[in-house]
């Protein structure tokens, strides 16, 4: 059993569009729905994924919720909610009562200023409603991340695709060493294994697991077997290398901690994380 915590559904032939991505990338802008997903990622053990939006517009979480009621295989909705509104409390309040909605992610812009209009309320209401914040962002605005985790100890926090940091098949630098260690200090902070053969210095991604190993590594001994969760940024990572590579990568590496630690990687703390549960 396998829950992928980290995929990108769209569909450009409907009426509005899709704003994302944009037309002219011609590996990306085609239908990607979840038999497609289940199509590359089945045969691999995947058996559910949790879907992160990443169309802007607030009515593409309805629509990948609609998706989500006629198909199992989306097991939760980290949805595309902008904060610094004054609908957003009312926004994710109407959304989270779908339960297939657990939070919202955040890119690393939103911590600039984490002082700034009603982020911090908007936040707080999250963690009220038990919702779950992802955050994609890398290691230059780590201290607002922090106090974030600090101010709410309440809120899950899923840091996606390994903070972002640059894969060369060596340890990686002293100080995104130390935010790992850092973000894992509190207990409600994820670390999503997903992005890590995007990040790597040539095309095709190297397809070696011990080129990955390093990195890896500081992850392991930072968040440990119970904070850590399997997520593949699927389509995306097709730019890179193919879903079977990519998957063999980290069962690789998982594989080798024991059969307890790989259950938790590839499902159990997926449930931890999101609250979500396979769907018959």
């Amino acid at each position: 059993m396998i829950i992928d915590t980290h995929t990108h559904f769209y569909d450009p032939t409907r009426p509005q569009g899709i704003p994302w991505p944009p037309e002219d990338n011609e590996l990306l802008y085609r239908t990607v729905l979840p038999e497609h997903h289940r199509e590359v990622s089945g045969k691999e053990g995947v058996t559910g994924t949790v879907v992160v939006e990443a169309s802007a517009w607030l009515e593409d979480n309805d629509w990948i919720l609609e998706l989500a009621a006629d198909d199992p295989w989306i097991v939760g909705l980290v949805g595309h909610v902008d904060p610094n509104r004054e609908s957003f409390a009312s926004d994710i309040e109407r959304l989270s009562e779908n339960p297939l909605f657990r939070g919202i992610r955040l890119g690393g812009g939103w911590f600039e200023d984490i002082e700034a209009g009603s982020l911090m309320a908007d936040i707080e209401a999250l963690a009220k409603r038990e919702l779950e914040l992802d955050v994609l962002m890398n290691v230059e605005r780590w201290d607002n991340l922090c106090t974030v985790a600090e101010r709410f100890p309440e809120l899950t926090i899923v840091i996606n695709h390994i903070a972002l940091v640059p894969v060369d098949g060596n340890t990686p630098d002293a100080r995104w060493t130390e935010c790992m260690h850092r973000a894992a200090g509190f207990p409600k902070v994820f670390m999503k294994g997903s992005g890590v053969v995007e990040t790597t210095p040539s095309l095709p991604a190297p397809a070696d697991p011990a080129y990955y190993a390093p990195t890896l590594d500081v992850l392991w001994d930072a968040f440990g077997e119970d904070r850590i969760v399997f997520g593949s940024n699927w389509p995306v990572s097709d730019r890179y290398t193919d879903y079977s590579t990519m998957i063999n990568i980290v069962r690789t590496y998982f594989e080798a901690k024991g059969p307890e630690a790989e259950e938790k990687y590839w499902w159990r703390n997926a449930v931890k994380a999101y609250g979500v549960e396979h769907r018959p």
